[in-house]
């Protein structure tokens, strides 16, 4: 009787520690979707699972530092990799909510561009918030700047903007004729928040909120909106994939890092790291512009891009020089007031 229980058990244990180490073997890597998560599965999930034996599952978001700490505190993340924007990187390395980076794992700190490197987080692309048109809507006379997004006298028709007080902010701002130099000196005054929410104010009726990074594209395409804000690498993706017009107006773009994390008490925290460091290789990472047009952060890779690629990228002279740098700090510092007044904005 006891022979036959002690098998059963040590049977029983078996089958759990082989579901286990299954389990183990499925990460969970998260991002944002679309044709930019497309991408990544071609040049990074796909051949990682190949060459390493780890499933990769997908998951996609739309970002939020409270859906992060809802899973770390939940006690069950479910989520292993994630891709997270610069205020989500800083506040959840701050809270604990993410594993510390070994950066001797991925070749030192030195191979990345300075804005790529944090102790938990590693940067994934460079990318751009930035004026999206439809170039057969406007031919005759096309916008140039903010200033002309936001008037639709001249330009009629819906605007696209993402429901978030960061870069709507900015952009408000420089709208109003405050130079990219001056927005964030601007906005940490509250006669300069009262500005940019003014600003907003005109163009409020005329405003389709959107959330996830594949809806501007979607609404653009429609004809729901006649101009919007969206990721520059979308916009690429689209008129080359769908066979779109879809043109961008570089000045006064807003440029920010996305980064890769690990999830605190991730249980696959090891293959996390490797994962990150097969997608942060140069060898892997220049053929992410080939798909989308997003800025590199290995150093190496940069130069591995081909030219035809490259002059589309955030991070070309010519792209770079008349654009904002996304002001993290400023939106640690400030989020949780700025975020409460647009929200109750948006809702009035």
């Amino acid at each position: 009787m006891n022979g036959t229980i002690t098998r059963t058990m040590l049977a029983t244990a078996a089958v759990l520690l082989s579901a286990a180490a299954a389990q183990a073997q499925d990460l969970t890597v998260t991002s944002w979707g679309g044709s930019y998560q497309d991408a990544q599965r071609e040049i990074y999930f796909n051949p990682f699972k190949e060459e390493s034996g780890v499933n990769v599952i997908e998951d996609s978001w739309n970002g939020g530092i409270g859906a992060l700490r809802a899973r770390v505190e939940g006690g069950n993340a479910g989520w292993d990799v994630v891709q997270v924007e610069a205020e989500e990187l800083t506040l959840g390395c701050d809270e604990g909510l993410y594993e510390e980076i070994d950066w001797d794992a991925l070749g030192g700190r030195d191979a990345f561009i300075p804005a790529a490197v944090h102790d938990c987080g590693v940067g994934a692309i460079v990318w751009s918030t930035i004026l999206t048109y439809d170039g057969n809507v406007f031919q005759d006379q096309q916008p140039q700047s903010w200033a002309d997004f936001f008037d639709t006298e001249a330009f009629p028709g819906k605007r696209g903007m993402r429901r978030i007080a960061k870069y709507t902010l900015e952009i408000a701002l420089m709208a109003d004729g405050v130079p990219p130099s001056e927005v964030y000196e601007t906005l940490r005054t509250p006669e300069g928040v009262d500005r940019a929410f003014a600003k907003l104010d005109t163009i409020k009726d005329d405003i389709v909120w959107w959330e996830s990074g594949a809806q501007p594209i979607q609404l653009l395409g429609s004809g729901e909106v006649a101009m919007t804000l969206t990721y520059n690498g979308r916009v690429t993706s689209a008129n080359k994939s769908d066979n779109r017009n879809f043109k961008m107006v570089w000045p006064g773009s807003v440029y920010a890092v996305d980064s890769w994390v690990i999830i605190a008490g991730s249980p696959n925290a090891e293959a996390g790291m490797d994962f990150i460091k097969f997608a942060s290789a140069p060898e892997h990472q220049k053929d992410l512009p080939q798909y989308i047009a997003y800025g590199l952060t290995n150093a190496a890779a940069n130069d591995l891009v081909p030219a035809e690629y490259a002059a589309d990228l955030p991070t070309s002279p010519d792209n770079i020089k008349d654009a904002l740098e996304l002001d993290t700090e400023f939106w640690v510092d400030n989020s949780d007031a700025l975020t409460a007044r647009f929200n109750t904005w948006v809702g009035q």
